[in-house]
């Protein structure tokens, strides 16, 4: 059963403490140093891809742009840094002040992105961009990392319905972060109606096997199930005997049963033979939904089997062996003693950075298929006629820019299709193997290979 939800926005507390306690310490120093207020670029990148991924994809920009706006440092906010001394009476002055009034550029969400793609760039005074790393990083590398599974999850399927069903397997408030990004990524629906009712996902469920345990039969429970929700519910037959259980689903429902679920065992064995028996007892039309631990080569394996829909949970929530993008916010540029942008960069060994306020652009080639992503240090890159522009404006001078809740997430769902579609073939390959394109780095007209 399936229901579309009206996405509803309650407005919500600040977030401005959902962050380190040295962004602040490092506001103080600045503030005493006065460099608090030298204008600096902050860019958001990925040194590296996930171990033998070959492209990841940008969610969570939505909901950092929701939290950007309640970034604010009330009397509660105050009291508590006051109460701690996490910083002195100076600069809680500026926190009792702080509005962000930079501009944020960035990858739109559901974007694909490569190794030093510059997801996120954001040009403000130190003192206002520093408070920012912290919850940038913390909602774009969990939300990047479970859109990212859940699209070579969906890729896996080759277009069969993904059902994201992981909200017991996480915290409760990255659940619904986790439906948002699945969907993103391609995922159909949610079990989670919190999800559902924030950001417009469509949601899902029937029953447990705990509804089944809880009658004196197999038949009363599926009796039940049907009066309730109808013929075309999906029956769980997996709780005592299938065989038994899926001859009792039909003639309990009728062959016009809309699906049954298997949750264990050997999902290839079982699904060929429950579809042998639906079929046998006329039941031509009824589907197989088939979850229990399922990720990306699991689904993949099953794609000769005559499955219908998976139902994914805790690889997806955990970004199925990779919970985090590894993404990095890094100062690139500052402000220099006569007013013009100097770049900065770090030196040291394994984590290197490219100084200098970034452009992107995926080069394309005659078929309109990827070749590299190119990446411009200092002015606008030279672009070919086939280059597509990647950044896109997200704030301007502290007002975020954009559609409503529900119609950017529609948007970005959206957005990953096109963008996945335009990869070369062997992006699409579950094997280990190197990003599908490479990175490009044009400085001064150069071209070279990214780090």
């Amino acid at each position: 059963m399936t229901t579309r939800n009206t996405a509803t926005t309650t407005r919500a507390a600040s977030t401005a403490l959902l962050t380190d306690h040295y962004e602040l310490t490092m506001l103080e120093a600045a503030l005493r140093s006065r460099a608090a207020h030298r204008r600096c670029i902050f860019e958001v990148f990925a040194r590296r891809l996930p171990e033998g991924r070959r492209y990841g994809v940008v969610a969570g920009t939505g909901r950092l742009l929701e939290a950007l706006r309640e970034f604010r440092f009330g009397d509660a906010e105050l009291e508590r840094l006051r109460a701690a001394q996490v910083v002195d009476e100076r600069t809680l002055d500026y926190l009792a002040d702080y509005r962000f009034s930079g501009d944020v550029w960035g990858y739109a969400e559901g974007e694909c992105y490569f190794p030093h793609s510059p997801l996120l760039i954001v040009d403000a005074p130190f003192g206002e961009g520093v408070l920012l790393e912290t919850l940038v990083l913390s909602i774009l590398n969990h939300d990047s990392a479970v859109a990212s599974a859940a699209s070579r999850m969906t890729v896996a399927a080759e277009g069969r319905p993904c059902i994201e069903m992981g909200s017991r397997r996480t915290h409760e408030e990255a659940a619904v972060a986790a439906a948002r990004a699945a969907y993103i990524g391609g995922f159909d629906t949610t079990s989670n109606l919190e999800a559902g009712r924030t950001y417009g996902v469509p949601t899902a469920g029937t029953s447990a096997h705990a509804f089944t345990l809880l009658h004196d039969t197999e038949r009363q429970a599926f009796e039940a199930q049907v009066a309730s929700l109808g013929s075309g519910t999906t029956l769980l037959i997996d709780t005592y005997d299938v065989p038994v259980a899926v001859a009792l689903a039909v003639e309990v429902a009728g062959p016009g049963l809309g699906a049954v679920r298997i949750d264990s065992g050997d999902l290839l064995v079982q699904a060929r033979e429950v579809r042998e028996q639906l079929d046998s007892l006329g039941a031509t039309g009824t589907k197989i939904v088939v979850t229990s631990d399922l990720e990306e080569h699991a689904i993949a394996a099953l794609a000769a089997a005559p499955v219908d829909a998976y139902g994914v949970g805790t690889s997806l929530v955990t970004g199925s062996g990779a919970p985090t993008a590894g993404l990095v916010y890094k100062l690139v540029a500052r402000e220099g003693a006569d007013g013009e942008l100097v770049s900065v960069a770090k030196k040291s060994k394994d984590k290197a950075s490219v100084g200098g306020r970034k452009y992107a652009a995926r080069r394309l080639d005659g078929r309109d298929v990827a070749e590299a992503e190119v990446i411009g240090v200092g002015d606008r890159p030279r672009t070919d006629a086939n280059d597509r522009p990647l950044l896109v404006r997200l704030v301007q001078e502290g007002e975020g820019l954009g559609a409503a809740n529900h119609v950017a997430l529609e948007e970005a769902r959206a957005r990953h299709e096109q963008s996945l579609a335009e990869l070369p073939a062997r992006a699409l390959r579950l094997s280990k193997g190197e990003p599908a394109i490479p990175t490009l780095f044009e400085d001064g007209g150069s071209v070279r290979a990214g780090r």
